[in-house]
């Protein structure tokens, strides 16, 4: 159930019971990042609950995307929250795993709706 939408750049947050989807359109890349993190920032210090990163519509273009991905889920860590990523392409998940981020990436499961899920772990 989704309370409330708003965007923000290429982000789209849709606030729901038990935290927030935040869904990323187009590229990660050292252009959009800085607009990407920022709104993530603010999502992250509205609330508790999990933040579901949609990285279906996300191409990870250069090693800052991927930094952000890192940076987010230490962010909410801090913030007590748990940061899953959601619908994660194969070449994402690769790249993940290419540059030895398999530690903080727990192992795909599948949901309901046939989103795959990727919690990541400290």
């Amino acid at each position: 159930m989704t309370l409330n939408t708003h965007r923000r750049g290429p982000v789209r947050v849709l606030d729901a019971p038990d935290g927030h989807d935040v869904i990323i359109e187009g590229r990660l890349d050292v252009h959009t990042v800085p607009d990407i993190r920022d709104a993530i920032h603010a999502v992250i210090n509205e609330g508790p609950g999990e933040l579901r990163l949609h990285l279906g519509d996300a191409e990870i273009g250069d090693a800052t995307g991927l930094g952000v991905i890192v940076h987010l889920h230490r962010r909410a860590t801090r913030a007590e929250r748990r940061l899953l990523l959601v619908d994660a392409s194969d070449r994402t998940t690769r790249l993940l795993r290419g540059c030895r981020l398999e530690r903080i990436l727990a192992p795909r499961h599948p949901v309901s709706d046939g989103v795959t899920v990727a919690p990541l772990t400290a």
